[in-house]
């Protein structure tokens, strides 16, 4: 059985990777991976918020199935649905997990500037996913709110106040050197942790890891040496027409016009110059060559251990605004921004390697496909199906009160802010900026249904089997 090497990154564009036409930074370790194994060029996150698109990586199912489908609700991952830690682990894989895992809601109301703490319950609730090995670092912030293992050997460098402080600096505007030495800022400390583990697992079972970088999400904040691999001439201004946001009834009108009332967490264009967007997305970038660099080491280390009987999966849990449309962040995000994410394939021993695809695939087709190759038998019940299958006709993004629908053509938006319904539909063909809502034009009508009776099926599936 091969080894595998499951490779995530947090709230990433596709199109910062050289692989998708990115050109500011390079990635060439990401782009090596492009070379040698298939690129997907239309692969659809499962949910535009971290808690849901994490479990659906996990279990196969869009968050209707897994139930994981909010961030800010009680509402964990169950130990009794299936998932990759238990499969792999039940075909004698030695299953580690390193970095940002999130199944469960952060108690956000619970933080302060002036402490951190306890995060215990969290570490053993993971733990009893099926994960053996963890090294747990649950997303920046979370690191300088709670006492994960990041948290605790921070502390023990003398670092971890200099970081809470930079996190909760509001003048900051989540835009900020890390405060620290490279190596630790917590991506680097995500692939330390993971090359440490490559090199010392065990060495009869073969290794399954999921490294989970929690970089480039918010805070914005790359080691102060990374921003000189950016080229600035080519970061680019965001892509912001005001005259979008004239009508009132939209679902990100508020969002745009601030504050953005739970619609997007970086709301409100207009108190924001350009220099602070230049800047936002200069440390955007630079935080994704720090990745780039910790996912070329830990492929070489991998590699080192297990010669080309290794598969590697790479991408991210979904994308990121950054500037468009006027916002950052992702929350209850329908664009392409956000949804349409990198998704790279490497085979054992490069096979099938320097291809591309624009079959229309999901983030819950992970899960099969690793355990596809791992020889182990199909779990029922799950959404995905092998990324060398043949794709989908439809693929949805879904969290709380919202849904996304799309056949890679049309999109269809359905969402519930307080107690006003929006409806939206975009055609990506004629309209690919996704400025023009055609939801209820007597021209896309035979379209909008059939996206409708899909979103419908899917629904009538879980509730009433």
């Amino acid at each position: 059985m091969p080894a595998i090497l499951f490779i995530t990154a947090d709230q990433l564009r596709k199109d910062a990777l050289g692989c998708y036409g990115g050109r500011a930074v390079a990635t060439p370790h990401l782009d090596r991976i492009a070379q040698e194994g298939t690129v997907f060029d239309r692969a659809y996150t499962a949910s535009p918020l971290c808690l849901p698109s994490r479990s659906s990586l996990l279990t196969g199912r869009y968050p209707r199935n897994h139930g994981a489908y909010s961030n800010f609700r009680d509402k964990p991952l169950s130990v009794d649905v299936p998932n990759l830690y238990q499969a792999l682990g039940a075909e004698g894989y030695s299953v580690g997990h390193i970095g940002k895992c999130h199944y469960a809601p952060v108690p956000y109301s619970a933080t302060g500037p002036d402490r951190t703490l306890p995060y215990d319950s969290f570490r053993d609730y993971y733990l009893s996913l099926g994960i053996e090995h963890l090294a747990l670092q649950d997303d920046k912030q979370v690191s300088v709110w709670f006492y994960d293992d990041y948290a605790r050997e921070l502390e023990a460098a003398s670092l971890l106040k200099g970081y809470r402080d930079a996190v909760w600096d509001q003048a900051a505007r989540a835009v900020f050197p890390f405060p620290g030495p490279a190596e630790w800022h917590p991506d680097a400390w995500v692939g330390r942790k993971a090359r440490e583990w490559t090199d010392s697992c065990d060495e009869e079972r073969p290794m399954f890891a999921w490294v989970s970088f929690s970089g480039p999400h918010f805070p914005f904040d790359p080691p102060e040496e990374y921003l000189s691999r950016v080229d600035e001439s080519l970061v680019g201004e965001p892509d912001v027409d005001p005259s979008e946001w004239a009508e009132p009834g939209r679902l990100h009108y508020q969002s745009f016009h601030g504050p953005s009332r739970g619609r997007m967490e970086g709301g409100g264009f207009h108190d924001r110059d350009p220099a602070y967007w230049r800047r936002l997305r200069h440390h955007y970038l630079a935080n994704v060559a720090l990745i780039d660099d910790q996912v070329g080491r830990l492929i070489a280390a991998a590699e080192a251990r297990f010669g080309d009987d290794l598969v590697v999966v790479f991408t991210c849990d979904h994308g990121e605004m950054l500037g468009n449309h006027g916002f950052w962040g992702k929350r209850r995000c329908f664009y392409e921004d956000v949804l349409n994410v990198p998704l790279l394939l490497r085979r054992p021993g490069g096979a099938g390697g320097g291809t591309r695809t624009d079959r229309l695939t999901s983030l819950v087709d992970v899960f099969p496909t690793l355990l596809g190759h791992a020889g182990a038998e199909a779990v029922p019940g799950i959404d995905g199906r092998h990324l060398d299958s043949g794709g989908h006709r439809h693929v949805f993004a879904e969290s709380e009160r919202f849904q996304v629908v799309t056949d890679g053509l049309l999109k269809l938006v359905h969402a519930q802010v307080d107690d006003v319904v929006h409806t939206e539909m975009y055609d990506l063909t004629s309209d690919p900026r996704e400025t023009h809502d055609v939801a209820g034009s007597p021209r896309y009508a035979e379209a909008q249904r059939d996206l409708q009776a899909a979103a419908l099926r899917g629904l009538v599936d879980t509730a009433l089997p």
